[in-house]
């Protein structure tokens, strides 16, 4: 039987030399290698208490909705700043080249409610950190984040510390 980590396309010496490019579109684009990542994302979440599937655009969408659809959560969408149209919050955080600045509708999220983050891939954490900031400042509590993949050598889940974090597939490098 297939793991997703089959159905992830590598691409070495892209962006740069000695980077390992893992694409995810590959996934997406085969019916088992899809099924797989969101079964593998909703595993992780067995037994897990929560009341919304937040998610970054637009990877986070593509896993992130399937998994509150088939539990019956609601979802709220991360967005770049400008795209959400009422009342936002922001918050700015670094990129390797520059920065960027993401929002959340200012409604989205009450007081107490019990959120997973889930995206489709874990680099050097620095949009999920800004995520869990903007959830927080909302009142809400992180009680997990999945990804479906994770490139370890970027230590990203070492700046998300404290955190319970899953992944479906690991790679060791960068």
């Amino acid at each position: 039987m297939k793991s997703v980590a089959d159905y992830v396309r590598s691409i070495p010496d892209f962006p740069e030399e000695g980077i390992i490019f893992r694409d995810i579109t590959t996934v997406l684009q085969d019916a088992d290698g899809l099924q797989l990542a969101v079964d593998g994302i909703q595993k992780a979440l067995e037994g897990v208490d929560f009341d919304l599937v937040v998610g970054p655009e637009s990877r986070g969408f593509i896993f992130g909705v399937p998994i509150a659809y088939n539990l019956h959560k609601g979802f709220v969408p991360v967005r770049k700043k400008g795209k959400l149209p009422c009342e936002t919050i922001s918050m700015e955080y670094d990129l390797e080249y520059g920065s960027a600045v993401i929002e959340l509708h200012k409604d989205s999220i009450k007081p107490g409610q019990k959120v997973v983050i889930i995206d489709d891939l874990i680099a050097t954490g620095g949009t999920i950190e800004a995520i869990i900031k903007l959830v927080e400042m909302l009142g809400g509590e992180v009680v997990k984040i999945c990804f479906v993949m994770e490139l370890a050598g970027l230590k990203g889940r070492e700046r998300l510390n404290g955190y319970e974090i899953s992944s479906v597939v690991t790679y060791e490098g960068k």
